[in-house]
């Protein structure tokens, strides 16, 4: 079996900072690693060659010193590593390096490709299905676990959803991008690192790959970026340290009571939202949202987000919104689309579309683009929005931006699409070169549209070609872990999230309690998911969900930036811990200095004479 795994070296996040005079990121002194998601699809292949026969060849695109991230993956088992190198590869967006290594790849016959399912510094995810789709072979995405079976010739994979996990099955040659659980990072021994450094490194040019230097780099890439702009936190902590932690507990409540707790946030029920004119516009080039149901049929709240951007956008630019659904059954949801914005409604109804799979909704996807030519197409930065966008994106050579966390248009007409990068704390505005303009927007990031039940769209049934039937993955089942509660992070007004200092689950009951006071869902880090004590589906941060609730409460939460990324957006931050010196008190509002056991259910307490108060 051969086995090709493309890894990507990224900064230390942490170590990253920037410039304000000059506006650029500061790279230099900034230690590189490799991308933990690659190092977790390296420890797999070469799992895989061990019990199946064959030989694991590692491929990074980069400058010469990236060959310490290609040593590092040959002592931890790989047999051969390929450097593709090269001034014309410089500059490159995902399209383009999607291109460069896809060819590379082409070289050779492999039977399973893999990568992480998506890098730290860039979250898009995207390079994966981009090769996939280049290569012509199936894919799976967000992948937790795997079992070849070698007599038939097919792999049987453990997807993560939005709600739990899919097991499919699916031929060979594929393209799998893995997450956690799919195997043990290795760390090679120093003796295992030095024999690798004495392996021999192919290099790749350019030219070796094709005699077209504009297919690479910057010239071959759709998207290009602005200047870069830094997020800054604007919140000034306030910390209580009091002898009698209830004292600290009812300033922090009085605190939340002023800012809106339970009296609407001090908001009006359509803040944030634009007012609908429904002036004439222009239906050619539309502005595109395409609609996601969840496993019980109804829509995701990130697609009334999404008719809320468009609105905004149409506002602007005088377009018209049309929202694409793709299922079975899924007619049913036009009345709701056209009174949250749409103008028109294009419907891909069959089937063979009743559950999400990638190749039958690409190929209706893009269809329906090409027939139609939008301005703009937004899809939902879930697990199946962002697998679906990216394999348009490649099969129609268009720019995608991944997990944007704002749009606009600009003077000139275009769409920017503001998208986050290492770990949130940069914001890149992002503008395509090729129209329609992709992008997948962040849910939990952007209002929703403002229902207006007078306002109906012109629906259209799309045919659903012979080509879309075709699919090379089969779904054997789909199971929801724990109660659903991670798709509820999304669009939770408040948000309880569980630390290690809370303790094992035994102590986890007063933390229901106080979410059940707040109508709070219930968030973790990722080493309380690591020890399964709550479904990985409920991880925040930079290997999880990225969420913005209008209130946080971090239970026993130290403060690391892998957790506090995940919540860079949130509204008012809150935060309990033993220790004074906390980092977590860095980043809040509000801080409490107490024991998670002594002080939630003083507040919970607290919060309950608080809503009562308040008519609730």
């Amino acid at each position: 079996m051969k086995i090709a795994v493309c890894i990507k070296q990224i900064p230390i996040i942490a170590r990253v900072k920037f410039d304000h005079e000059t506006r650029t990121i500061v790279r230099e002194g900034v230690p590189l690693e490799v991308n933990s998601y690659d190092l977790l699809a390296v420890s797999a292949a070469v799992k895989l060659v061990v019990e199946q026969g064959g030989d694991v060849t590692v491929l990074t695109m980069g400058p010469p010193q990236a060959k310490d991230a290609l040593v590092r993956c040959l002592a931890m088992g790989a047999d051969h590593a390929v450097l593709l190198t090269d001034r014309a590869f410089a500059g490159a967006d995902t399209l383009a390096t999607a291109r460069a290594l896809s060819l590379a790849l082409a070289r050779e016959p492999y039977d399973l490709i893999m990568c992480g399912k998506h890098s730290l510094d860039a979250e898009t995810g995207q390079v994966g299905p981009e090769i996939a789709e280049f290569l012509g072979i199936p894919q799976v995405t967000s992948v937790r676990g795997l079992q070849l079976d070698a007599d038939r010739n097919v792999l049987v994979a453990q997807r993560e959803t939005e709600e739990g996990l899919e097991t499919v099955e699916a031929p060979l040659p594929l393209l799998v991008a893995c997450g956690d659980g799919v195997a043990e990072e290795d760390s090679p021994s120093p003796e295992a690192v030095e024999a690798a450094g004495n392996m021999t490194i192919e290099e790749v040019t350019a030219a070796d790959l094709s005699s077209d230097p504009n297919a690479f780099g910057a010239a071959g890439s759709p998207t290009w970026v602005e200047e870069v702009e830094a997020f800054e936190s604007k919140r000034v902590p306030q910390v209580f340290e009091e002898e009698d932690v209830r004292v600290a507990v009812n300033k922090v409540v009085e605190a939340l009571e002023e800012r809106g707790l339970f009296t609407g946030w001090g908001e009006d029920a359509s803040a944030g939202a634009d007012t609908k004119t429904h002036s004439p516009r222009d239906p050619h080039g539309a502005i595109w949202v395409v609609a996601e149901t969840d496993p019980t049929g109804a829509l995701r709240p990130v697609t009334l987000e999404l008719l809320g951007a468009a609105e905004k956008l149409a506002n602007t630019s005088g377009r018209a919104v049309a929202a694409v659904i793709i299922g079975q059954g899924v007619e049913v949801h036009t009345t709701e689309l056209a009174e949250h914005g749409a103008d028109m409604v294009f419907i891909a109804d069959h089937p063979d579309l009743a559950s999400y799979s990638t190749a039958p909704y690409t190929q209706v996807l893009a269809d329906a683009i090409q027939a139609r030519k939008p301005f703009a197409v937004l899809l939902p930065a879930t697990v199946n929005g962002r697998d679906l966008a990216a394999r348009v994106a490649a099969r129609l050579s268009l720019g995608l931006t991944g997990d944007c966390i704002d749009l606009a248009i600009n003077d000139l007409g275009q769409l920017v699409q503001y998208k986050p990068a290492f770990g949130g704390n940069i914001v890149s505005p992002i503008i395509s070169k090729t129209t329609p303009q992709m992008a997948t927007v962040r849910p939990g990031m952007l209002a929703r549209a403002v229902r207006d039940d007078s306002h109906t769209a012109v629906v259209e049934q799309m045919t659903v070609s012979d080509d879309a039937s075709q699919n090379p993955i089969t779904i054997i089942s789909s199971v929801q872990e724990g109660s659903g509660e991670g798709a509820r992070l999304y669009e939770a007004d408040v948000v309880v999230g569980i630390g290690m200092g809370v303790g094992e689950p035994d102590s986890y009951p007063i933390v229901y309690e106080l979410a059940e006071t707040l109508g709070a869902a219930v968030a973790a880090t990722r080493e309380v998911t690591d020890r399964g004590w709550l479904p990985k589906q409920q991880q925040v941060g930079i290997t999880g969900k990225a969420i913005s609730p209008k209130l946080y409460i971090a239970l026993g939460i130290s403060g690391n930036l892998n957790h506090m990324v995940g919540i860079l957006r949130a509204g008012i931050v809150v935060a309990v811990n033993t220790r004074a010196k906390a980092f977590v008190f860095r980043s809040v509002d509000y801080g409490i200095v107490g024991d998670c056991a002594e002080v939630v259910p003083m507040l919970t307490e607290a919060l309950r004479a608080a809503k009562a108060r308040a008519g609730g």
